[in-house]
């Protein structure tokens, strides 16, 4: 199984992170690992976050070839659905993963870094079908590229977040949201009387599940009119 781990955000690092737990779980899969080529390096605002769908598109197109699934390794999945359109195989995002199982067991809040991302992603999971299902969204003052930096520094502030969102929120399950925050479920899980589920993680058995399923039919619509665009990207869009 060859699967590509595309990181919109243009800082490798967050990559090399997200990769370790994915070959963790996945130890026979092939993985490739594609960080964006422009654009923020870490995404913490709606702008940033559609330049990221582009640098996301433009990554499938130059590492896409012969893999057996996509993994959009960005909670928030910018450019999800316009990676669904042109892709011959199953693609799967973050955040759309996470919430997903963790609304099969109940209630959920989401944990994530940066303040921006709270409406942003109360927008997201209203557009999942899933707003029923969410107990709250908090957000500390640190971003998930700070976080990723200097993860000891944000984790009592994480903690609480996670602990008020059982306690105040009433959720089941919390999401610990953010490539850059990989990792940091295990070690606040012993601080929260519910579960904490690790976004990485579950996007990671979400898209091993679906590299199992038979492949789509994209929805491709050639693109033949233009300019500025990778020639690998270009190719693409424009059709066979």
């Amino acid at each position: 199984m060859r699967i590509l781990v595309i990181n919109p955000n243009t800082t490798e690092a967050v990559t090399e992170r997200v990769v370790k737990h994915v070959r963790r779980i996945a130890p026979s899969a092939t993985i490739v690992p594609a960080t964006g080529r422009f654009g923020a390096r870490y995404i913490a605002s709606r702008a940033s976050a559609a330049i990221a769908a582009h640098a996301a598109l433009d990554a499938y197109a130059a590492f896409g070839a012969e893999c057996d699934a996509v993994y959009l390794a960005c909670f928030g999945d910018p450019g999800l659905l316009a990676l669904r359109e042109i892709a011959p195989v199953p693609v799967v995002g973050m955040a759309e993963a996470a919430c997903r199982e963790a609304a099969a067991a109940g209630r959920f809040s989401i944990v994530t870094g940066g303040t921006a991302w709270r409406p942003m992603l109360s927008e997201f999971v209203t557009l999942l079908g899933l707003s029923d299902r969410l107990a709250g969204i908090r957000a500390t003052n640190a971003t998930g590229g700070e976080i990723h930096h200097d993860p000891d520094a944000a984790l009592a502030d994480l903690v609480a977040a996670c602990r008020a969102c059982a306690e105040a929120d009433g959720a089941q399950t919390v999401i610990l949201g953010g490539a850059g925050l990989a990792g940091l479920a295990e070690r606040i899980q012993p601080d929260v009387p519910v579960p904490v589920l690790c976004s990485v993680e579950a996007g990671t058995r979400a898209v091993l599940a679906a590299a199992a399923l038979p492949r789509p039919t994209p929805s491709r619509h050639p693109l033949t009119d233009a300019t500025g665009l990778s020639p690998a990207l270009a190719r693409l869009l424009a059709g066979p």
